[in-house]
């Protein structure tokens, strides 16, 4: 439920597109992505760090877009988010011996003790790659196809990518984890 609340904005974005043009979009998910801050902290009085970028991001790029009337800023946003998320993850394992991908899932996944370690920083690695592909992915479609094909990679390429990768990310995880005893 938490996957489609997040693809909100996305899919309204997608909606308004379609009907209106990519101005009135940006502007949708603007909205959007301010109202579901909002609802998240009416509901649990804490936002997350990955929410609050998104928030920033959007409303940074898409105003970009709106007063200058320029499709490209919202184009990059995200490439931009991809790409911080990507450095994110590499900057702070190799330089602060910080593992977010750990520190996200690893309450909720046991891994086997000999291989922890490296499977961690693995799967960090892994993360930081896909998410720097998908920001190079996004610039290639943004300027190498129409804006309606953009969109459309927007909502379904993306998250189809995602959830193939975490499929491929739980298949491989699989190898790793403690056994449940039963």
């Amino acid at each position: 439920m938490k996957f489609l609340f997040d693809l909100f904005p996305i899919i309204l974005f997608f909606i308004a597109f379609k009907v209106a043009d990519i101005y009135t979009a940006t502007i949708v998910a603007m909205v959007a992505t301010i109202g579901q801050i909002l609802w998240v902290y009416y509901r649990h009085r804490k936002i997350d760090a990955m929410q609050w970028v998104s928030l920033v991001l959007i409303v940074v790029f898409g105003s970009l877009t709106i007063f200058l009337h320029d499709k490209t800023f919202i184009q990059l946003k995200p490439t931009a988010l991809y790409w911080l998320f990507s450095g994110t993850l590499l900057i702070s394992a190799h330089f602060f011996q910080k593992n977010w991908i750990q520190v996200l899932m690893g309450k909720q996944i046991a891994l086997k003790p000999h291989s922890e370690k490296t499977a961690w920083q693995k799967l960090n690695a892994a993360w930081a790659l896909f998410f720097f592909f998908m920001g190079a992915l996004n610039l290639y479609v943004a300027f190498e196809y129409s804006e309606d094909t953009w969109v459309n990679f927007k909502l379904f390429g993306s998250t189809g990518l995602l959830i193939v990768f975490v499929i491929l990310q739980g298949v491989w995880l699989s190898k790793h984890m403690e056994q449940a005893s039963q």
